[in-house]
């Protein structure tokens, strides 16, 4: 009877498959050992795989290219990474040297950008889209991009409102500023509101152009931003916001014909289990071929497309490795394996919005399998993923507690936005530490190397930002 966990998994999903193999019994990531990294540096840790940036960055950009080649597109496509979803140096310089362009949504995105052009990971022809509330000190930054020669910097409109406030720097400036304009969309049926609370409403948009934009020369509208909140799907809710937007977008063409652009947000999944599957070229070819159809119909140049692709660029490089401190059985239906970290601080997404990731162990997979729920060392009530919540049965191996070896476990695709979210190398909940975080990158010869970015947060840095 095939009743391990190894056949469980084997059974049920092609395995081995990408990023994920067996050496030797140990669980591999991207060809990473992390029976190789939980002997030498332990856990909790968390770990950033960087070349998987630069391959995300790469199969997206093919796939748009072969979409222009085949529906002889006129436009060009640019990928942005959108800064928010990771701020990392090493992050944000990994994918700026595959050629991308940017995004921001904050004031202080703009001094990670005058860094980057200090150690000249970047030059002043890079396009940069800002987006987000404009503050009094995001817009001074942003007119003080133009003043320095980033003359490809694009201001985009979240409020009719901000536009006073934008004139007021735009005036002084040598060249006009090139704005964009969000509009706002429904949100799905499901959701507790019906607008997004981003953008400006799609029928007020060409009055405030003509009203408020058209005539005046400190500024030039070079984009129309449109941006799905929850992602780039194949469904009738997506494609019927999608439509709406290409209709504004045409009208808005006719009027202003030096707008050059449509920006697409970002929104492509991640895998988020062994299961997934995500027709990007099919979706790139919808997305093309509609916006060529729409142009062409309407006897209009074809914009240049750009997507804000922030948690598709970076989600799956990064992996959260624990040990299983103790089983815990509570009742006669419900065993516990508790890790040693808190997964509200460590994968905060799993616990406010019941995000999916891949869950699996490094060890052990020759095991019989058992239904568990995963719980952190964190006092509080909702420290823990578990199947119902995650709406997915977890499923890990069983083990004596004589074992020598703890049983280690990986939450996989864990890049984008939990480091974020969480505050890393900030004060957690219960005051449990921020773990370390290691690098793995190739050298020239295409070797690992693999280096300790920041040690697990002490105790002394803890209390002096809390002032003690």
């Amino acid at each position: 009877m095939k009743n391990t966990y190894f056949d469980l998994i084997d059974q049920s999903y092609y395995f081995p498959q990408e990023g994920f193999n067996l050496k030797d019994g140990y669980l591999t990531f991207h060809g990473v050992s992390l029976k190789y990294l939980i002997e030498k540096y332990g856990t909790p840790f968390k770990l950033m795989y960087l070349p998987r940036i630069g391959e995300q960055i790469k199969k997206a950009r093919n796939l748009f290219r072969r979409a222009i080649k085949k529906h002889n597109y006129k436009g060009e496509y640019y990928y942005s990474y959108c800064t928010k979803c990771c701020h990392f140096s090493h992050v944000v310089k990994t994918a700026v040297r595959e050629g991308i362009q940017l995004e921001t949504s904050s004031s202080f995105d703009i001094d990670l950008i005058y860094k980057l052009l200090a150690e000249d990971e970047i030059d002043k022809k890079i396009i940069i889209i800002h987006n987000g509330y404009k503050t009094e000190d995001y817009l001074q930054k942003i007119a003080k991009l133009n003043q320095d020669g980033f003359y490809n910097s694009i201001l985009i409109l979240d409020s009719k409102s901000e536009l006073k406030r934008v004139k007021g720097y735009a005036k002084d400036l040598i060249k006009p500023l090139k704005i964009g304009i969000r509009m706002a969309i429904d949100e799905e049926p499901q959701t507790a509101y019906y607008t997004s609370r981003l953008g400006i409403r799609a029928k007020e948009i060409i009055d405030f152009y003509n009203e408020e934009i058209k005539n005046d020369d400190s500024i030039s509208l070079k984009m129309m931003h449109f941006f799905i909140d929850s992602g780039i799907k194949d469904n009738m809710y997506y494609w019927g916001e999608f439509q709406k937007a290409m209709k504004l977008f045409v009208d808005l063409k006719q009027l202003c014909p030096e707008m050059k652009a449509i920006d697409l947000g970002g929104g492509f999944p991640i895998r988020n289990n062994l299961g997934f599957e995500y027709d990007y070229e099919y979706i790139i070819n919808e997305l093309v071929g509609n916006i060529a159809s729409a142009c062409r119909e309407a006897d209009i140049e074809e914009p240049d497309i750009f997507t804000e692709f922030g948690k598709y660029t970076v989600g799956e490089s990064g992996a959260t490795i624990f040990s299983v401190l103790e089983q815990k059985e509570q009742n006669d239906a419900e065993m516990w394996y508790m890790v040693d970290n808190s997964l509200m601080n460590t994968i905060p997404d799993a616990w406010s919005i019941n995000e999916k990731f891949i869950l699996l162990p490094i060890n052990k997979w020759n095991n019989e399998y058992t239904k568990v729920n995963i719980g952190g060392i964190s006092c509080d009530h909702s420290d823990y993923y578990n199947s119902e919540d995650m709406n997915q049965q977890l499923v890990l191996p069983k083990y004596p507690t004589t074992d020598k070896e703890p049983l280690y476990v990986g939450f996989f695709h864990t890049g984008a936005y939990q480091d974020s979210i969480s505050g890393y190398g900030g004060i957690k909940h219960c005051l449990i530490p921020s773990p370390k975080m290691i690098i793995i990158d190739r050298d020239e010869t295409g070797n690992y190397v693999d280096k300790v970015y920041r040690n697990e947060q002490t105790v002394d840095e803890m209390l002096d930002i809390l002032g003690y």
